[in-house]
């Protein structure tokens, strides 16, 4: 049956490479995105590029993509923020809440 195929009305349209066209919430990019960075991440470690350089240079590379966005001014005032966020711990993984 014509239904049971990607692509149909259940589906929802597929772009030119079969996937699902349909628009992405904003929590579904969230997702998709942090899991190919995260991707990226475990295969730089395999081959040999070491946690601090991969995080360093992950840093500029997000930091720089704001500042083109968005300007020095707002990244500089958004980056004056993170400082209370990391000790509120909302950077660590697997803390224990008390």
């Amino acid at each position: 049956m014509a239904e049971d195929f990607p692509g149909d009305a259940t589906f929802g349209p597929l772009d030119e490479d079969g996937y699902d066209a349909s628009p992405l919430t904003e929590s579904e990019q969230r997702r998709v995105a942090l899991q190919n960075i995260l991707d990226a991440w475990d295969e730089a470690l395999g081959e040999g590029v070491e946690a601090d350089v991969l995080a360093t240079t992950a840093i500029f590379a997000a930091l720089s993509d704001m500042v083109e966005a968005y300007g020095e001014d707002a990244v500089a005032e958004m980056a004056n923020g993170l400082a209370d966020r990391v000790r509120q711990g909302e950077f660590t993984l697997n803390r224990v809440l008390n």
